[in-house]
């Protein structure tokens, strides 16, 4: 039973691991110039990002409309 439970354990720490890898492209991230203008998106790693162009600045391969919720 234990080495069941630290299997599951394993499993999902790798599982969470490769989301937030996939949630930002580090080849993506740039300097780039972002107007200011609050449209706010949901990236991938639960931040709030002003607009959409901040979100992709920061290499934030998909986001939600509007701002993220608190849990």
């Amino acid at each position: 039973m234990r080495i069941l439970i630290l299997t599951l354990i394993i499993f999902y720490q790798c599982a969470k691991d490769n989301d937030s890898q996939d949630c930002i492209d580090k080849s993506k991230i740039s300097n780039t110039f972002c107007i200011e203008i609050y449209d706010p998106v949901c990236g991938c790693n639960n931040i709030t990002y002003s607009n959409d162009c901040y979100a992709n600045a920061n290499g934030i391969t998909y986001y939600t409309k509007g701002e993220c919720k608190v849990n």
